[in-house]
């Protein structure tokens, strides 16, 4: 996973309508209907067929903390589909999405001027086109510095040429990200 690729998931994690489900033998059942089978939940949650079923019936209650992460983990990927599909249609046709981050930025810039990058912390309202940029390089499995890329760019035109009235013939480059955080 990467930075911009785990923010997006948890936007579209933040905007469930409902709570997943709580209880094991709840997670379980939930899995077991998105994937047909136990043979496909337990190689998707890394253990035996047979402990998922011990977990379906309630023979095993506790599993180990990384295997409850897991199953945590695959049932709010998959929860809720809809909701999040709406919400992202929404912010790549009309809302946009809101960027925070902390990160080094660094310029390319006329000579002169100051091209040593320095760490900024940013709150930025990006537009939908960068919303919708975004959305679909992580469906097509874009990588962290492809993703990384479309933020510069949507930061660079945004915040540091603020659309287009200053710094004409400014690059930006977007490295060290300390935390980066999106919304929509």
């Amino acid at each position: 996973m990467t930075d911009v690729h785990d923010a997006l998931q948890r936007a579209d994690q933040e905007i469930f309508t409902r709570e997943p489900p709580k209880g094991l033998k709840a997670r379980i059942n939930f899995l077991v209907k998105q994937f047909k089978t136990t043979k496909a939940v337990a190689s998707e949650i890394g253990v035996s067929q047979r402990s998922v079923k011990r977990y379906r019936t309630g023979e095993r209650k506790h599993p180990p903390k990384e295997i409850t992460d897991r199953i945590d983990a695959a049932v709010r990927a998959r929860w809720q589909p809809q909701v999040r599909k709406r919400r992202q249609k929404q912010a790549a046709t009309a809302t946009g999405i809101t960027v925070e981050t902390r990160a080094r930025f660094g310029y390319t810039a006329p000579i002169g001027t100051t091209d040593d990058g320095r760490f900024r912390r940013l709150t930025v309202h990006l537009p939908p086109e960068y919303a919708r940029r975004l959305f679909d390089a992580r469906e097509q499995g874009a990588s962290d510095q492809q993703m990384r890329d479309i933020v510069a760019e949507g930061l660079q035109e945004i915040y540091f040429k603020d659309g287009g009235r200053r710094a004409d013939h400014l690059e930006v480059e977007f490295t060290d990200i300390d935390y980066f955080d999106v919304s929509f």
